[in-house]
């Protein structure tokens, strides 16, 4: 259901990883993948894109590995506009990131949100029609520009002490659709166990499709999934029974 061939989703020393694009590709080959797709945390004050794509150009060269040349932006305004870079020019796929939930009033990091929530200033409730609002303004603003992806789905809840469960049907199918008619591909994330049950089979019902990503941010732990392999075994099994049962 997932394919494991694949890592959509690794970090180089550009910016938050440990190693160098050709020692990435090295780690690539050595687990037998066939696709890895680089995704450096990019933003407005970002300098280094150019020699990053050159770097990934050339290790193409090398290699029978197809690599994706692409970049993670996070969504920084209620409106779905995000921390772009000033030149989007070569790349090949973008990851939406939400580090930190956009309001009107500025944007508030996880453990803020947490504090309000427990305090009882602002509603788990408000908290995750705003985090879907903005994920779905998001990912429509950046297929404008190139093929979009979502990175650690859900995760800002996560972090704000906000579990999967707690979130409605209705805003679950909200955020499925945006990302359906947007034509996103949804990243079942290896580090952060993202995202869960729920969510993945909402978008297996809906056509969204899935891809392993690490979320590595050193060559060891490059094409290296656990967490996914269970999520995809566990879609398997809901097929075949399904298949079964009909």
């Amino acid at each position: 259901m997932i394919d494991l061939s694949a890592d959509g989703h690794v970090h180089t020393a550009f910016s938050s990883g440990r190693d160098s694009v050709s020692v990435l590709v090295a780690a690539a080959e050595q687990a037998g993948l066939t696709e890895l797709t680089f995704a450096d945390r990019v933003g407005p004050d970002t300098s280094w894109l150019p020699p990053y794509l050159a770097s990934i150009q050339r290790a193409q060269q090398r290699t029978d590995v197809v690599l994706r040349r692409g970049v993670e932006v996070e969504a920084i305004g209620i409106d779905g506009w995000l921390a772009f870079p000033s030149d989007l020019s070569g790349l090949e796929v973008i990851s939406v990131g939400l580090n930190r939930l956009p309001l009107p009033a500025g944007l508030l990091s996880p453990d803020a949100v947490r504090g309000l929530v427990d305090n009882g200033t602002m509603r788990a409730l408000d908290v995750i029609d705003q985090v879907v609002t903005v994920t779905g303004l998001a990912v429509e603003r950046v297929s404008r520009y190139a093929p979009t992806r979502l990175a650690r789905p859900l995760d800002f809840l996560a972090r704000s002490g906000i579990d999967e469960s707690a979130v409605p049907d209705a805003a679950l199918a909200e955020l499925v659709e945006a990302l359906r008619v947007n034509g996103t591909v949804v990243e079942v994330s290896e580090r952060h166990r993202l995202p869960g049950t729920r969510l993945v089979r909402a978008c297996v019902e809906q056509g969204v499709r899935l891809v392993a990503a690490s979320d590595a941010v050193r060559a060891g732990e490059v094409g290296v999934f656990r967490y996914v392999r269970e999520v995809s075994a566990a879609l398997a099994d809901e097929a075949a029974t399904a298949s079964a049962a009909c």
